[in-house]
This record gives structure tokens, sequence and C-alpha cells, in this order.
């Protein structure tokens, strides 16, 4: 069960601020959508809470049920069940998809030592597992035969960080704009795959421009306005149908470019 906490949290990049205080707070059974224009330092947020290199804390701290994190490498942060899709996925010609995803779950599942994860003592058994959260995604078996993301379409990238998600089973997924770059029939199955596999004990952030993705949810707990590297504003759900109709400026905000 849990809890990630931001407090007061301050980066950089090559000097430069970028994130200039911000706090948020998530629990388990949560989904979080984090929204800002374009500079607003939303997937700055999600590098550092990972542990990017180049991002720096400057001030602050980030919480993993009450301990921080920040002394921890990304891979430390991984297999204490941290997960992050990212926006544009790396090809990486040579690795097998079936083998990338069994080694990254046993790791994780060494880490964890969490009962409630299946122990897969075959191939074949992890196959199975496989090709059964394949069907929830929306993806072919056939997929799981090629290489890690290498001649993957801007649709099926998304769709298969989601299967990393589902597969992986992390207890803070935090996914960087699985909307970007895909219409709007796309939009939609990659909604229906982040609900399908969204856990009661796991928490799950999407950070968007847009409120498209968002409207197909079953769930969503929390909207969080980001701008100029801050929370500016939160709510409910209604609340992302508010930016979409009338956009930031109403806030105060002008949009920037990256």
């Amino acid at each position: 069960m849990a809890i990630l906490e931001i407090r007061d949290l301050h980066v950089q990049r090559d000097g430069k601020e970028i994130l200039k205080g911000v706090n948020l707070k998530t629990g388990p059974g949560e989904v979080h959508a984090i929204m800002g224009p374009n500079g607003s330092g939303k997937s700055t947020l999600s590098y550092t809470i990972l542990g990017h290199p180049k991002y720096e804390v400057t001030k602050g701290d980030i919480l993993l049920d009450g301990e921080s994190i920040l002394g921890l490498s990304p891979d430390e942060r991984s297999k204490k069940g941290l997960f992050l899709a990212f926006q544009y996925p790396t090809e990486v010609a040579g690795v097998g998809y079936s083998h990338f995803l069994r080694t990254a779950y046993n790791a994780l599942s060494k880490s964890l030592a969490d009962e409630k994860r299946e122990v897969f003592l075959t191939v074949r058994e992890f196959q199975n597992y496989l090709k059964k959260n394949l069907d929830e995604v929306g993806l072919k078996h056939d997929f799981l035969s090629r290489y890690l993301n290498e001649g993957f379409s801007g649709g099926e990238k998304k769709r298969s960080e989601v299967l990393q998600m589902a597969v992986l089973q992390p207890r803070i997924s935090i996914l960087d704009e699985p909307d970007s770059g895909l219409d709007i029939d796309a939009v939609q199955a990659v909604a229906k795959a982040i609900s399908s596999v969204s856990r009661k004990d796991a928490t799950v952030i999407v950070i968007t421009h847009y409120a498209r993705i968002l409207k197909f949810l079953d769930k969503l707990d929390y909207v969080h306005v980001m701008a100029q590297g801050k929370m500016i504003k939160e709510g409910p759900k209604e609340l992302a149908d508010e930016l979409e109709q009338k956009g930031y400026s109403w806030l105060g905000i002008q949009e920037t470019t990256e």
C-alpha cells in the first residue's frame, strides 16, 4: 500500500531551475492526473521521481512510505516499485521483448518479496502470463517475438509501456503523456488499457497536456494543474473538463515552448 509524497521539491538542470517548490501526495488505489502547458515541468517531475541523473534536487524531498528515496539510484527506485512509462520510448535492437519483460519481472519480484506476486518457474508459465496481459491491453500475441520498441508504431509504443505496467505490477506508475501523437481511437485504446491494469493497491499518475485521455479512464480521483514549476491548482476530475473548455489562460498561465 504505497504512499508517494513530494515535499517542496526544487529541481534544476544545467544550472536552470525548473521545479520551484512542488508538493504532491498520492495514496494506494488512487488515479491522479497532472496537467499543464508545455514547459510547466511535468516531465521534469517524472524524471526526478525516478532519479534521472541530469536533474539535480536542490531543495525538498521525495518520500515513499515515509522514507526518502533521494539517495537511491534509478534501478534502486524501480526495485521499490516505481515505474515510468516514457513519452518517447527508445528502440533497443536485439533485445527480445519477452526476455526483457521476464528479466524485469523477476528482478522486481525478488526485490519486493510480495506474497501476492506470482512466481513463474518456467518460461512457458511466464509466456502464458504475458499473453493474458497482452489481451488486456489489446496487443497481438506475436508482439512478444519482436525486439524492444523496434519498428513499433506510435500506438504500439504507448500500449507497450502500459503492458510493462501490467506485467511488472509496480506500486507507483507514472505515465508521461501516454496520449501524445495518437489519434482518438488509439487514445481510447490506451486509456482502456490503463484502466484495465490499474489495481486497488497501486497508484497511477497520468501526465498529460490535454483532457481527452482522462475522459476514457474508468477512474480519476484528482487533477493537479502545473505551471512554471509549481502546482497551482488541484481538484476533482471535473477540473479536467473545465480546463478543456477554458484552456489554461483563465488561471493566468501563458503557454511556453519546451
